[in-house]
C-alpha cells in the first residue's frame, strides 16, 4: 500500500496508477481548456473521449459490458482527479454515476447489453431527469406522468434544472406511473427516453455556474417509447433511483473536494511567493490558517467519501454515509476556494488567476443534488433517531 503524498488517504498500487494516469490525462486539458469550452459552448467532448477510449469513464462497470470490473472507489479517484486539474466533468456524476449505477444495479441483461457498453465507452452521454418545479425535494410529489397506451408508454409533464441534455443521446426519467391506494403517494418507474423523441424539447436556464454542462428545463410531451425501456419494476422507480442518487452523492463529494484541493494547491502556492512587507504572505497566520483549516477539513472529507466508497463496493447499505459524505465535501471545497479567493485579493477574482470561475459550481453543489437542509433531517431521523420533522 501507497500513501498519496500530502494527504492521509491510503491507495493500493492500481488506485494509485489510476489517480496518475487520469491526472495526467486531464492536466494536458488543463482550466484554460475548462475555460475555452465554457466560453464557446463546448461540453468538454475531447477530454470526454480520451477518457472514455482510455477505459476511466466506466472503470467501475462490469467487464462484460465494456468496463473495468472495479468499483466506485475507482470511479471517485477519476471524477476527483479531473478536478483537481481544473477540469470538473460535472457529466460524469450522472452519466457514469447516477445512470451508468442505475443500469448496472437495475436493468435487464438486454437493457445493460443496449446502454453500457455506450456509457463505460463514452460514445453514448447520458442525462438524469428527476427534479421538478413544484416537487423539489419531495420525490412523492412528482407529476410527469407515464401511463401505458398498448406497447409503448407515453410520458408528460416537464422537468427542470437537468443538467447535460445538449450533449445527452438518452435522458433517463423518472415518472409517475399510478398512485398508491394506501398512503396516497406517487408510484414511480424509471424509463429511458431517446432525447431526440418527439415531443421532447428542452431550454437552457440561465444561470452564473460557468461551466460547460448546461441546466435546463425539459419538457415531455406525449412522448412515446417502447415498454422494454422501462429500467426495474413498475411503482418501484424510487428505490431504482437511489441506487444511483446515492452514487451521485458520493461523487459529488469528490468532485468538490477536488475543486478544493485545485483552490488550495494555487493558493499555497501564490501564498509562498507573493511578498508583501519583505516576506511570503504564507508566513503570515492570517493567511496561514485558512488555509490549513481548509486543508483539514478536506483531509476528513476525502477520508469519509473513500470510506462509503468502501461500503458502497461490498453491497452495504451508505444512505447515511453518502449524505455525510456530501455534506462534508461540498462544504469543505466551498471553504477552500473561498479561502483560495480571499488570499488572492483582487486577483482572486479575475479569470486569469483561475479560481472564482469555479466558486457557483461548489456553491450550487452544496445546495443540490440534495440540500444540506435534507441532509441534517436524513441524520437526525435516521442516525439519531429524532422525530420527523418534515
Amino acid at each position: 500500500m501507497a500513501v498519496q503524498t500530502g494527504t492521509t488517504v491510503v491507495m493500493s498500487d492500481e488506485e494509485r496508477a489510476i489517480r496518475d494516469a487520469v491526472g495526467g490525462i486531464a492536466r494536458s486539458f488543463g482550466p484554460d481548456y475548462y475555460q475555452q469550452q465554457v466560453d464557446e459552448g463546448g461540453n468538454c467532448a475531447e477530454l470526454w473521449k480520451t477518457l472514455g477510449a482510455k477505459g476511466y469513464l466506466g472503470v467501475h462497470l462490469p467487464e462484460q459490458y465494456g468496463g473495468g470490473g472495479l468499483g466506485l472507489a475507482e470511479l471517485a479517484i477519476v471524477v476527483e482527479e479531473t478536478a483537481i486539474a481544473g477540469t470538473p466533468l460535472q457529466s460524469m456524476l450522472f452519466s457514469s454515476g447516477v445512470t451508468g449505477t442505475v443500469l448496472d444495479r437495475s436493468a435487464s441483461k438486454e437493457q445493460k447489453a443496449r446502454w453500457l457498453p455506450g456509457v463505460a465507452s463514452g460514445e453514448t452521454r447520458l442525462s438524469f431527469a428527476i427534479t421538478e418545479p413544484d416537487a423539489g425535494s419531495n420525490a412523492h410529489r412528482i407529476a410527469t406522468t407515464a401511463r401505458r397506451v398498448g406497447d409503448n408508454w407515453v410520458l408528460s409533464g416537464q422537468k427542470v434544472f437537468i443538467t447535460g441534455m445538449e450533449s445527452a443521446e438518452w435522458v433517463m426519467v423518472v415518472a409517475r406511473t399510478g398512485t398508491s391506494e394506501r398512503s396516497g403517494r406517487s408510484r414511480l418507474s424509471v424509463f429511458m427516453v431517446k432525447a431526440d423523441s418527439p415531443g421532447l424539447t428542452w431550454t437552457p436556464i440561465r444561470t452564473v455556474m460557468n461551466q460547460p454542462d448546461k441546466s435546463h428545463q425539459v419538457f415531455f410531451d406525449n412522448v412515446e417509447m417502447p415498454a422494454d425501456n422501462m429500467i426495474g419494476a413498475e411503482g418501484h422507480g424510487l428505490a431504482v433511483a437511489f441506487t444511483g442518487l446515492n452514487t451521485e452523492r458520493i461523487l459529488t463529494s469528490s468532485l468538490c473536494t477536488g475543486i478544493g484541493q485545485y483552490a488550495l494547491r494555487k493558493a499555497v502556492d501564490y501564498a509562498k511567493q507573493r511578498q508583501v512587507w519583505d516576506r511570503p504572505i504564507g508566513a503570515h497566520q492570517g493567511v496561514a490558517h485558512p488555509l490549513a483549516a481548509a486543508h483539514i477539513h478536506l483531509q476528513s472529507a476525502i477520508l469519509l467519501t473513500q470510506r462509503a466508497c468502501q461500503l458502497y463496493d461490498t453491497g452495504i447499505e451508505v444512505g447515511e454515509l453518502a449524505n455525510m459524505a456530501k455534506f462534508l465535501g461540498a462544504s469543505a471545497g466551498l471553504e477552500a476556494l473561498d479561502s483560495a479567493v480571499a488570499i488572492h485579493g483582487g486577483n482572486g477574482v479575475t479569470y486569469e488567476y483561475q479560481l472564482a470561475p469555479y466558486f457557483w459550481v461548489v456553491r450550487m453543489l452544496n445546495m443540490g443534488p440534495v440540500s444540506k437542509e435534507m441532509i441534517l433531517n436524513f441524520v437526525a431521523e435516521h442516525s439519531l433517531g429524532l422525530p420527523r420533522s418534515y
